[in-house]
């Protein structure tokens, strides 16, 4: 039921997209290159703000999906690398492929730790608030919501911004097994608040174990005698 609900919901949001959502504009491939290449000047701080959130969560979904990845058949870093180019898009079949894995064996490399590393979320954390703070700070919201209405751009980008805010408690159970935080109260707040609740989990969480095989089947014995 799990994997069908996931596919579902990947269907239904594809053929949304490209079939019921606003035309695209015209000018929507200036407007993509601007932002890209930090020429934001006459664009709307709302949707410079939103363009770069969703650079962000691609980096919040890493930090979870690689480690995520190591107990798994598929290769994770597929699914996080094309995230960040269409973000829900790609981790939606990795949601519905993956296995549950509440179980975190083998030794951490360096790019394991790195991601693992409560500073990540931390840097993180202050580049999501600065993005937040320019938006709101200056943004126009009549002519966000007008663009909304009539670009698909504009209007897909914010859809999966909803979408991947909505999708990270599909990760967040397992991830915390890992970590032995069996804390339903924290699972509900990082749950319910938007984009803030992931990048405090990551800040806040408590270091994978870094243990070999046989230092897990040994410590299970023991808890079984």
């Amino acid at each position: 039921m799990r994997k069908v609900l996931f596919w579902s919901i990947w269907a239904g949001f594809a053929v949304y997209a490209f079939v019921f959502a606003p035309p695209n504009q015209p000018d929507t491939f200036e407007l993509i290159k601007n932002l890209s290449t930090g020429q934001w000047e006459g664009i709307n701080p709302l949707i410079v703000s939103l363009f770069n959130l969703m650079g962000v969560f691609p980096l919040i979904y890493g930090c979870m999906l690689f480690i995520d990845g190591k107990g798994q058949k598929i290769p994770a870093w597929l699914f996080a690398s094309f995230s960040f180019g269409v973000g829900a898009f790609a981790l939606i079949p990795y949601l519905a492929l993956r296995e549950a894995n509440p179980d975190f064996i083998g030794k951490k490399n360096i790019f394991l730790k790195l991601l693992d590393s409560r500073i990540v979320g931390i840097v993180l954390s202050i580049g999501a608030i600065v993005l937040v703070s320019y938006g709101l700070q200056g943004g126009n919201w009549s002519d966000f919501f007008q663009q909304w209405q009539t670009d698909r751009f504009i209007h897909v980008m914010s859809l999966d911004f909803c979408m991947l805010c909505l999708l990270f408690p599909a990760l967040l159970g397992d991830d915390m097994a890992k970590r032995d935080m069996n804390n339903p109260v924290l699972f509900w707040l990082v749950t319910l608040i938007p984009l803030f609740g992931p990048l405090a989990y990551l800040s806040i969480r408590k270091p994978l174990p870094d243990e070999t095989f046989d230092e897990v089947v040994t410590k299970q014995k023991a808890v079984v005698n």
